[in-house]
């Protein structure tokens, strides 16, 4: 695969994780390169959340090394870790939109943390209006997110994750809950972000049509391990039991 001559954005290093008797990664690895779009699949409850809280350390690991953009992970100090963040942006399975401030106001918070007063009096307006073009949403600047659809909450998510040119963008079931139409339509959204921002990204994700359209590459999650590794293609015509039961 070409991507393996490249520098990897992100390593995730033999990681281990438990929650008391629950072993939830065990010995994980993986490798993420630029420009990918690489999904982690599995079942319900087998980490992948957990994985993802992991490399932007929401959830400390066990054991293991975790690299980000060159940087480990686990040995930041806060100051540090949040400076780190700019460059990620995550997109919540929930949304996290703020129901008591307008679209432009949760879009401003990220840059209320990572900008200056002076660089958010000279850019905040143009920023604010070009992710929301980019979702296909500047309409809606001034709406609460009441008035919203689920899935233009789930755009305006994105472009705030999208709002501070992250290098990096993380993506926890951006189709869940979504009806067919509105899935495809963010699933192509992922790819042409991903096209415009030049961004590497992990999404989390059990649905198929999300996961055929905005793959480079697919993980299998199983049993805590990096079970399988290959594209959506490879992957669908396995003969593995495992692997073909997530695609049957």
């Amino acid at each position: 695969m070409e991507t393996l001559a490249k520098h990897p954005v992100i390593e995730v290093k033999n990681v281990n994780k438990s929650f008391g008797d629950n072993h939830v990664l065990k010995d994980f690895s993986m490798s993420v390169y630029p420009g990918e779009n690489l999904v982690i699949l599995g079942k319900s409850g087998s980490g992948k959340s957990v994985l993802i809280k992991c490399i932007i350390s929401l959830i400390q690991a066990d054991n293991g090394k975790i690299l980000v953009l060159d940087s480990p992970i686990q040995d930041l100090e806060q100051d540090e870790l949040d400076h780190l963040r700019a460059d990620i942006g995550f997109l919540f399975q929930s949304n996290a939109l703020y129901d008591s401030m307008t679209v432009r106001e949760n879009l401003e918070f990220p840059l209320r943390i990572h900008w200056t007063k002076e660089e958010r009096a000279l850019g905040a307006d143009d920023a604010l209006k070009e992710a929301l073009e980019d979702v296909g949403l500047l309409h809606t600047i001034d709406m609460m997110p009441s008035e919203l659809s689920g899935g233009m909450k789930k755009r305006v998510a994105l472009a705030r994750s999208l709002i501070l040119r992250p290098k990096v963008i993380l993506y926890d079931e951006p189709t869940t809950g979504l009806d067919p139409i509105t899935s495809r339509e963010i699933s192509e959204l992922m790819v042409s972000v991903q096209k415009k921002y030049n961004a590497t990204s992990v999404i989390i994700s059990h649905d198929l049509n999300c996961i055929r359209i905005a793959s480079t590459r697919v993980i299998m999650l199983i049993d805590g391990t990096c079970y399988a590794d290959g594209t959506y293609d490879e992957l669908n015509k396995s003969t593995d039991p495992k692997v073909k039961e997530f695609f049957e």
